[in-house]
C-alpha cells in the first residue's frame, strides 16, 4: 500500500539572477528543432535564458540531426532567432565505429568553418561524446576554452536501446571516452546530482562539475483551458483522466502502467488512460490493451503539436511516470514531471534515483517502489479517491517549480561556469 503523507505547506528558497558579461558561445548539439524531443526544448530554452542574459549563443548540429529530421535541412537557418549551422548527411556505413568516426570527422570541419564565421568566445559542446571529442580536439587547436554537458551516459541508453550490453567492450569504451572528454575540458556542466555523482567515482573533480538542472517555461506551462476538441475526439467527456505524455522508451514502464490501470478499471468505469506521445513501444502498448480487453478504455492518440501540450495536460487528472529502475533512470532526471507540476497535476512516479531528485514524496507527489504494479496501482487509487491529498500536491508541486525550476534561475550558473571556464585558458587564441 502507498503512505497517505500529511500534507504541510512547502516553501521553495529563491535566489536572484546575477549581472551577465558579454559573450559568444558556440553550442554543438547531437539534434535540434525542427525536430522535437525533451533534448531539443533544453536546448532551446538555455539558448533564450542565455539571450535574456545579453550573450550570444549560436549553434552547430551534428550530422545525427540530418539522420533523425529525414527531411532537407539548409546549410543554415534562423530558428526563433537563434542561427543554426547544419553539418550534413555522412556515407552510410554496416560497421558502428567506423560511422561513428566519419561522424566526428565530419562534425570537426564543420564546427572549424563556424568558427571562422563567428568567433566565438566558448565552444559548449552537448553529449554525446560524439560531440564533445571533436570539441576538445579544436577548442586546443584554436585555443578557446571549451565546455562539456553531460545529459545523460550514451552507454547507459545504449543498453536500454538493446544496441550493446553493459559488459560489453564498446560500453567500456564509451564510458573510457566520457571520462576523456570530462578530463579535457575546462568545465563541465551536468542535468541533475546523480550524474555529478558518478563522474566523481570516475575520478573527475568535483570543483570542475556544475548542476545545470532542467526547467520549466512557465509562460508555456501553466494552468490553461482543456483542449476541447481533443476531449471529444478522445471520449474523455465525463471522465477521471489518467495519462502520461512523453516519448515511449521501453526504461518508461508504460506497460506497467497498462497493467495498473486494468486493475483500476475493474471496479471504476469512469477511468480512461491516455498515453500521449509515440516511440519504439508504441506497437507492444496497442498489443497489451488488445490482451486485456481495454480497446475504448486507453487511448493512444500518437504525437501532438508542442504548442496544444498545454492544453492535453489540462485535459489529465493525474500523471504517472513509472520508470523502471536502471542506471540510465537511477542517474539521470526527466524533464516531464516538472512540465506536470508547473501545469498544476498531482503526479504518480516510481522511486528511481532521478525522480527522488525531483519529487518529495507527500508533498510534490507520490513516490511507489519502482517495478511493483501493485503499488502503482495503490499509488494512482489514492489520488482518484483523496480530493484534499490530490489539491495539496497539485498546488505545492506548482509553487515548487515556478521558484526552483524555471529557466532564468536553472541557468543563472553559466555565469560562473563560462567564467571560470575562461580562467582556465592558457594558451594563445587563434581566430580572433
Amino acid at each position: 500500500m502507498v503512505d497517505r503523507p500529511e500534507t504541510k505547506n512547502y516553501r521553495p528558497s529563491t535566489s536572484e539572477q546575477q549581472p551577465a558579461i558579454s559573450m559568444k558561445i558556440l553550442h554543438i548539439l547531437d539534434h535540434s528543432l525542427p525536430l522535437q524531443s525533451g533534448y531539443s526544448f533544453r536546448s532551446q530554452n538555455i539558448f533564450k535564458a542565455q539571450r535574456k542574459r545579453g550573450w550570444d549563443p549560436v549553434i552547430v548540429t551534428s550530422p545525427k540531426h540530418e539522420e533523425s529530421w529525414r527531411r532537407h535541412s539548409e546549410r543554415e537557418e534562423m530558428i526563433d532567432g537563434f542561427r543554426y549551422y547544419r553539418t550534413g548527411t555522412i556515407p552510410h556505413s554496416s560497421f558502428s565505429i567506423v560511422r561513428e568516426v566519419q561522424l566526428m570527422r565530419t562534425l570537426k570541419k564543420r564546427i572549424e568553418e563556424v568558427i571562422k564565421i563567428e568567433k566565438p568566445d566558448v565552444l559548449h559542446a552537448h553529449s554525446p561524446i560524439l560531440n564533445g571529442i571533436p570539441a576538445v580536439w579544436i577548442g586546443h587547436k584554436f585555443g578557446i576554452p571549451t565546455v562539456y554537458e553531460v545529459r545523460a551516459f550514451w552507454e547507459d541508453a545504449a543498453v536500454d536501446h538493446r544496441t550493446y550490453s553493459q559488459d560489453s567492450w564498446k560500453y567500456k569504451l564509451v564510458k573510457t571516452l566520457e571520462k576523456w572528454v570530462c578530463l579535457k575540458a575546462e568545465r563541465v556542466a551536468v542535468l541533475c546530482e546523480g550524474l555529478k555523482d558518478d563522474l566523481i567515482r570516475r575520478g573527475i573533480p568535483s570543483e570542475k562539475l556544475t548542476v545545470v538542472f532542467n526547467g520549466v517555461n512557465v509562460e508555456d506551462f501553466n494552468s490553461c483551458e482543456p483542449d476541447n476538441e481533443y476531449r471529444r475526439a478522445w471520449g474523455l467527456s465525463g471522465k477521471k483522466v489518467i495519462g502520461f505524455v512523453g516519448s515511449f522508451y521501453r526504461y518508461e514502464g508504460l506497460d506497467l502502467l497498462v497493467e495498473a490501470f486494468a486493475n483500476l478499471a475493474e471496479s471504476r468505469s469512469d477511468l480512461v488512460l491516455l498515453l500521449v506521445g509515440g516511440g519504439e513501444t508504441e506497437e507492444e502498448l496497442r498489443r497489451k490493451v488488445r490482451e486485456l480487453r481495454l480497446e475504448g478504455r486507453v487511448v493512444i492518440p500518437g504525437r501532438i503539436p508542442h504548442e496544444r501540450i498545454s492544453g492535453v495536460y489540462a485535459l489529465l487528472d493525474i500523471l504517472a511516470y513509472p520508470r523502471y529502475s536502471m542506471r540510465l533512470t537511477d542517474l539521470v532526471t526527466p524533464l516531464k514531471p516538472l512540465e506536470a507540476m508547473a501545469m498544476g497535476k498531482a503526479l504518480v512516479a516510481s522511486d528511481v534515483g532521478g525522480h527522488r531528485e525531483l519529487i518529495r514524496h507527500g508533498h510534490t507527489g507520490l513516490l511507489f517502489p519502482a517495478g511493483n504494479v501493485s503499488s502503482l496501482t495503490d499509488a494512482l487509487k489514492c489520488l482518484i479517491e483523496d480530493v484534499r491529498l490530490r489539491q495539496n500536491l497539485q498546488r505545492q508541486g506548482s509553487a515548487w517549480v515556478q521558484q526552483e525550476h524555471n529557466w532564468d534561475k536553472t541557468t543563472a550558473v553559466y555565469e560562473e561556469f563560462y567564467s571560470k571556464a575562461l580562467e582556465r585558458k592558457t594558451f594563445p587564441k587563434l581566430v580572433h
